[in-house]
């Protein structure tokens, strides 16, 4: 069972809210709802970038197969976008909370960017946590970005992936499915492996692939703490307590299961990449490995890709390490997208 944060000054009433089984959609929309603004009053540099001259919008949609999910924009307001940037969100986590100071760094520097919780994850429906499908995931996010696109005041920009962990592995997907359709890539961390140490052992895992086909939605799947592997900065991992909608419990084993699959799918399938491409990754990451990154950067058959390796940064470059670092890798990236638009 999930450790259960407690905040001091927070509330009964309050605390109440961020207790409630976060399993169904409903619980998660009054926890944010209900927290978002002592979140974004911590003491990190991601909540200290401004938003001013940003137009910012959050919406619920049906998408065609049914599903209500939840969608953000920043879009700058001083002067046309430069280009448009379609965020992929990592396992676990929502395109708010860490995300809003992502994409306002991003927006301030003249760029229209689109965020969208997948199925399952943040304020979208579903089973918290439970991927069914990768490739529906991945449906879902093509029916959001292609309507993005098509609309009249984006149409004809520059548009380009920006994937975070999963999200590389999401956004890499898309352009398999998408061959044509972008104008590049930043992948932050891409999960196109899940480095060993958090892989259950082989044993384990054949184990649990047999009892995930009887038991998928399942909370069985052994796993170190994230937070702990993924910050290097130990103020910041502290913070990760604040994204109280984020799936802490251990991986559900249908979703597990389609992570592994994926990514074994992906690693067989380097050489079809062929978008411009930005490949940030931390030499210590213990979550993600980064020698998939460094295989991905010389197998893809892009003409025109990028590999940055940082020292010593471990999974979470933009939110867990320290500030000159997370500086650094934001100023990579927009040099990178400046470049390409």
């Amino acid at each position: 069972m999930v450790k259960l944060e407690k905040f001091p000054g927070v509330s009964k009433e309050l605390q109440k809210i961020l207790d409630a089984n976060m399993d169904e959609v409903g619980a998660r929309r009054r926890a944010r709802e209900a927290f978002k603004d002592i979140q974004l009053s911590i003491d990190h540099i991601l909540f200290k970038i401004p938003c001013d001259g940003l137009k910012i919008k959050e919406s619920y949609e049906v998408n065609s197969k049914g599903l209500e999910y939840f969608s953000k924009s920043w879009v700058p307001q001083a002067s046309p976008p430069k280009a448009v940037v379609c965020f992929c969100h990592g396992y676990g986590d929502t395109c708010t909370f860490f995300f809003e100071g992502i994409a306002r760094k991003l927006a301030s520097s003249s760029y229209a960017v689109f965020a969208m919780d997948y199925r399952g994850f943040g304020l979208s429906e579903g089973l918290h946590g439970y991927i069914p499908s990768f490739d529906g995931l991945v449906d879902d996010v093509i029916e959001h970005y292609s309507q993005v696109k098509e609309n009249p005041d984006f149409l004809g920009l520059p548009s380009f992936l920006f994937g975070q962990s999963m999200g590389g592995a999401v956004a890499l997907k898309v352009h398999f499915k998408q061959p044509d359709s972008w104008n590049g890539a930043v992948l932050v961390a891409p999960m196109c492996k899940i480095a060993d140490d958090i892989v259950p052992p082989f044993l384990v895992r054949q184990i649990l692939i047999v009892v995930a086909k009887l038991l998928p939605k399942r909370k069985l799947v052994p796993q170190k703490d994230l937070a702990d592997v993924a910050f290097r900065d130990v103020k910041k991992k502290t913070m990760t307590a604040y994204n109280v909608i984020a799936y802490k419990d251990k991986p559900r084993l249908g979703t597990a299961l389609q992570l592994l699959n994926t990514t074994q799918e992906i690693e067989k399938q380097l050489e079809k990449v062929s978008l411009p491409l930005l490949i940030v990754h931390g030499k210590a990451d213990m979550v993600t490995d980064p020698s998939v990154s460094k295989a991905l950067y010389e197998k893809a058959r892009s003409t025109d890709k990028k590999l940055i390796l940082y020292d010593d940064a471990y999974h979470s470059l933009l939110e867990g390490e320290p500030d000159e670092t997370i500086l650094k890798v934001f100023g990579d990236i927009i040099s990178w997208l400046d470049a390409h638009s």
